[in-house]
């Protein structure tokens, strides 16, 4: 696996793949990597003759100074599991390599309101720097097809409309939440949970399991209410558990008229925030 930190060297190298034919499976991260990330490195490389991670922690997208201090950075260690896993090239950058100082990295289309709901009520500007540094990441690498992850719902709802959007001649391809065994999602964030808190976040799962069979007799918003008193346990604080369109993230009102049902929540365990998702109808 070749290890770049430089644009120019990035790119340098994938036009030699291109000139070779070969295609590109492109994997964004933000690093401390876990099962669910290697897992898109691995269908990447299923469908793609090269395979690319980033690495690289997005100042753009934390409304919390702290949040961005405390993420966690192990690139020795996530550079030996990519290796396991089938990455050809792993592409660690600066700030200064993907926002260098002259260049205008904003991206322009409209978010058609997809920002504002969910987490983008809680946290101002993330969408915002997300899809700054995804589009700059995409335009750097141009690959044939990107990986992402179910997990951040919103966040490839966003993408694959900036896609749509903007036109970009890239295929999305979302994969599976991957989970611990009792439930948690995995995430690079459970690592800074305590053993007892990772235990008790299995709460997340079994709520969102739950909700789903209590939406066949009770209101939508009913079940909502539900779910948040379950997960007020101590130790957690819910912020949101949205019942939503999987297509336009708005709230669904009658399930019988929607054929894409996602339910989204948010919830704080001790320090740590964590999100999870399922999907609860799609046809």
């Amino acid at each position: 696996m070749k290890r770049i930190t430089s644009v120019n060297s990035l790119q340098r190298t994938l036009n030699t793949y291109r000139k070779q034919g070969l295609t590109i499976g492109f994997v964004p991260t933000m690093g401390a990597l876990h099962a669910g990330h290697l897992s898109l490195i691995q269908q990447a490389a299923k469908k793609n003759d090269i395979v690319v991670c980033s690495i690289f922690v997005n100042p753009t997208q934390f409304n919390n100074a702290s949040d961005l201090a405390k993420y966690p950075r192990t690139l020795k260690k996530d550079g030996q599991l990519l290796e396991t896993a089938g990455c050809h090239l792993l592409f660690a950058p600066s700030v200064d390599e993907i926002y260098p100082p002259g260049l205008d990295t904003e991206v322009h289309f409209s978010f058609k309101g997809l920002d504002k709901m969910m987490e983008g009520r809680y946290r101002p500007g993330h969408f915002k720097g997300m899809a700054q540094v995804v589009k700059r990441l995409l335009d750097l690498v141009l690959p044939n097809d990107l990986y992402m992850g179910q997990k951040d719902f919103q966040q490839f709802t966003i993408v694959a409309h900036m896609i749509k959007t903007l036109k970009l001649p890239i295929r999305l391809v979302v994969c599976p939440i991957m989970r611990e065994s009792h439930g948690l999602a995995m995430s690079s964030r459970n690592e800074r949970l305590n053993a007892d808190l990772r235990s008790r976040a299995a709460i997340i799962y079994k709520t969102l399991k739950t909700a789903k069979t209590k939406l066949k007799t009770m209101d939508v918003r009913e079940v909502e209410k539900w779910a948040l008193k379950r997960m007020e346990v101590p130790d957690f604080k819910p912020e949101y558990f949205s019942i939503v369109d999987g297509y336009t993230l708005n709230p669904v009102e009658n399930p019988e008229l929607h054929d894409y049902i996602v339910a989204c929540t948010a919830i704080w365990a001790g320090e740590v925030r964590l999100i999870d998702n399922m999907i609860y109808k799609n046809r």
